[in-house]
């Protein structure tokens, strides 16, 4: 998969397992599940598989492909790929489950609304046998204050880090903070060595200069434009890896990836093809694991001007599409109708969950009723004699197929669509560019969300932009959003900040600032031959490879 450059919370982007019996299943914290397909068998809940049983025995290597190509840094603060989380560890533990535990720090938790305490576990050591101390804790943390770091937004509401004494780091706030602790347990909660990174400088995590580290692998050779090894920590506090070496290439073609993984000159990968199913399903070296994730498929509007910031014109479009087609065409069953911008799982071991759950449960199922979607076209005023314009990213399949879809539904309600496909750099130049999206009505993009929270995409897509909105490119502003969006933020029990989301919710829903097309699950491929990976959405920001070996 393609993806393109983001703000925290949001990665943007272009057979069920068998044996269930000897996998580990999402756990009773998981939400349920829909699906959408007549043509694949159904996936729900019970075929879910969020890790593989832990490894038994020891292997010397594993080639793992890294789909989304090779990444520009290792920096967390600067870059998500699959490689750097078995790299660094974070304060806070993320779970197959979504859930989150301890990690780096054993204890973090408010000791009153706006004081957040940090206390480091003792006895950690970074890869070069130096200790893992408070200043390093608060030195990893200010680079996230940095607005350069994709993990800026969640620490907005810092006044300052001080260090309260050698194992505690103090956080203080100018309000109460509901995203700050789920954050944690991702890569804005990486930890790195302060003396390493003050000696590194701009160079930290690139292939030069590398970075330090205390996670269960330790960087060894990048060569750039072909692989990035890393080695086994031995001295782990969590456990020594039962994989020695992994030897990370880049496979970005599907085809040919398919083919590597099905052969078995590569033993894994992350985000395989939906396309390839039957021969990732059929007779070869491993086996495909479907697991539950946050990711989903959706487009939205890119210009204030254009006919797409008339909300009756995106709950036409809405209203048009057919889901199921949708599923069983571009995703080939493996996915689900997702009602809203805002996955389930992101909640799914959440405080409050029973309230997300509910409410999300009571929003209206998608449908198709082409006789109202023209009405709706009709009544919005808008000048349709003119294309929209919708961009996609050249080169994902998914998302080509998902750029005719849109046309056809458009056509049959009275639009016009014409796709505009473009080069990655082009295309990620939409996101932080106003003048790239010149003459752009609609951008076509997956994303899924690393770490739980519920805020992390409304924020983005639905505040004004002077606090937060960075993807409102339509001047969407409804005070009653507004002012429950950051209730739901600033709240000092979960309850609390459950109904003021629910109370934005209901009003952001229906405005369709994104038309979701589908949520998906997280596809991996993994030679019959090994066990032990994390194998849901939270391998983003977990060390997915501890347990990787043999079984």
């Amino acid at each position: 998969m393609q993806r393109t450059p983001s703000a925290r919370g949001l990665r943007l982007t272009m057979a069920i397992a068998v044996a269930a019996a000897a996998l580990l299943a999402v756990t009773a914290c998981a939400p349920r599940t829909a699906n959408g397909d007549s043509t694949a068998p159904p996936v729900n809940a019970d075929t879910l598989i969020s890790s593989l049983p832990a490894a038994s025995k020891t292997v010397d290597k594993v080639t793992w492909a890294v789909v989304e190509g090779e990444p520009a840094t290792l920096d967390p603060a600067s870059s998500a790929n699959v490689i750097t989380p078995n790299l660094c560890d974070n304060l806070l533990k993320l779970n197959p489950d979504f859930s989150v535990s301890g990690g780096v720090a054993e204890k973090a938790e408010w000791t009153d609304p706006v004081t957040f305490d940090i206390k480091i576990r003792a006895g950690l050591t970074f890869w070069d046998g130096t200790p893992v101390t408070a200043a390093d804790v608060a030195y990893s943390l200010e680079r996230n204050r940095n607005p350069k770091s994709q993990w800026y937004a969640s620490f907005a509401l810092i006044q300052n880090i001080e260090i309260a004494d050698g194992n505690t780091v103090r956080v203080h706030f100018s309000a109460p903070d509901t995203t700050f602790r789920d954050a944690l347990s991702g890569a804005g909660g990486a930890v790195m060595s302060k003396s390493f990174g003050d000696k590194a400088g701009d160079a930290l995590g690139t292939s030069g200069v590398g970075l330090m580290c205390s996670g269960p692998y330790q960087l060894g050779a990048w060569k750039p434009g072909t692989e990035i090894d890393v080695t086994a920590n031995t001295h782990y506090w969590d456990g020594t890896p039962k994989t020695k070496n992994i030897s990370f290439v880049f496979v970005t073609d599907g085809s040919t990836l398919t083919t590597a993984l099905t052969g078995g000159e590569i033993d894994g990968a992350f985000n395989v093809p939906p396309g390839s199913r039957d021969a990732l399903t059929g007779k070869g070296a491993g086996r495909l694991i479907v697991g539950p994730s946050t990711a989903s498929y959706s487009f939205g509007p890119a210009s204030a001007t254009s006919a797409a910031a008339n909300p009756k014109i995106r709950q036409a479009l809405n209203l048009a599409i057919d889901r199921s087609d949708y599923i069983s065409t571009v995703v080939h069953g493996y996915g689900y109708p997702q009602k809203t911008i805002v996955p389930p799982f992101v909640w799914a071991c959440m405080d409050a969950k029973d309230v997300y759950q509910k409410a999300y449960d009571a929003l209206p199922e998608q449908e198709v009723d082409i006789a109202k979607a023209r009405t709706l076209v009709a009544e919005s005023g808008a000048d349709v004699s003119k294309p929209l314009v919708l961009a996609i990213p050249a080169g994902s399949k998914e998302l080509s197929q998902t750029a005719a879809i849109i046309q056809s539904a458009a056509k049959d309600i009275g639009l016009k669509v014409t796709i505009d496909e473009r080069q990655p750099a082009d295309f990620g130049a939409l996101f932080f560019d106003a003048s790239a999206r010149a003459g752009v009505d609609f951008v076509a993009t997956t994303g899924y969300l690393e770490t739980p929270g519920v805020l992390g995409y409304p924020q983005l897509f639905m505040l004004p932009a002077e606090i937060g909105g960075v993807f409102n490119w339509t001047n969407y502003s409804n005070p009653a959003v507004t002012s429950n969006l950051q209730a739901a933020r600033t709240a000092t029990d979960p309850k609390t900040a459950a109904e003021a989301f629910v109370k934005a919710q209901e009003t952001f829903a229906p405005d369709q600032l994104q038309i979701t097309l589908a949520g998906v699950y997280q596809l991996t491929y993994l030679s019959s031959k090994l066990t032990g990976v994390v194998t849901s959405v939270a391998m983003y920001s977990s060390p997915w490879a501890l347990k990787l070996g043999a079984k």
